[in-house]
């Protein structure tokens, strides 16, 4: 018999989308060490912008236009395509539903019609949001004709993903936690997953993943998007 009883679902409030981040000391690092480290978030941030905005161009989309797509406000944008701002979670989400991309190919995933891949670990996509410190690493191969995205996600404690957006074409989830304590809102819904508990949604409105817990929170998350 297969244990078909839905995971804990408590009817909470809303937590606030402007969330405190919890204050953590960061190991210390040599001058050298910070430089180095700095010119590197640097470079990636710069990177990033180019991409916005050559992906906003091709599009044929004004600044006025994304911001209006994407429900990220104008100065926010100009400065992400400058390389001025390093975007947290929920805007650069915003960016790429704005641009009816997946962030994987935001990030920069390549197509890769290869029958057979290897994605080492330190070549993974990942994202590091600057504020909070959530995680999302790319472990799946971005392909011209696959539908499916295959993600680590690890959360601090005390922190959370954001609000973020439902997608433009229907989309499920489905994830496995691996580490820690999960609770995903949708809705006015909390469900809360320990390790090694599993959970499935469809986005149909917006949501949020959150770590209450004191120890780190990491989870595998299967995104399909379905084709209309």
């Amino acid at each position: 018999m297969h244990d078909r009883s839905p995971p804990r679902r408590q009817k909470t409030s809303q937590v606030p989308a402007s969330e405190a981040a919890i204050t953590r000391k960061a190991p210390a690092r040599s001058k050298g060490q910070a430089r180095t480290t700095r010119a590197g978030d640097d470079a990636l941030i710069v990177e990033l912008g180019s991409r916005v905005k050559r992906l906003r161009t091709q599009a044929g989309l004004t600044l006025e236009e994304f911001a209006a797509q994407s429900g990220v406000s104008r100065a926010m944008l100009s400065k992400v395509e400058r390389g001025e701002k390093s975007p947290t979670l929920a805007i650069i989400v915003r960016i790429a539903k704005g641009l009816n991309v997946s962030m994987s190919a935001l990030m920069g995933a390549e197509p890769d019609a290869a029958q057979v891949a290897v994605i080492r670990k330190a070549n993974r996509l990942a994202f590091k949001d600057p504020e909070t410190g959530f995680e999302r690493h790319n472990l799946s191969p971005s392909h011209l004709d696959n539908d499916l995205e295959f993600l680590l996600h690890r959360i601090p404690p005390g922190e959370s993903s954001g609000e973020l957006p439902p997608y433009k074409v229907p989309t499920e989830k489905y994830l496995v936690v691996h580490e820690g304590e999960l609770t995903v809102q949708t809705g006015d819904a909390n469900y809360v997953l320990g390790t090694g508990d599993s959970f499935y949604f469809d986005v149909r409105e917006p949501y949020r993943f959150i770590n209450a817990g004191r120890i780190p929170c990491a989870y595998y998350l299967v995104i399909r998007r379905r084709r209309v």
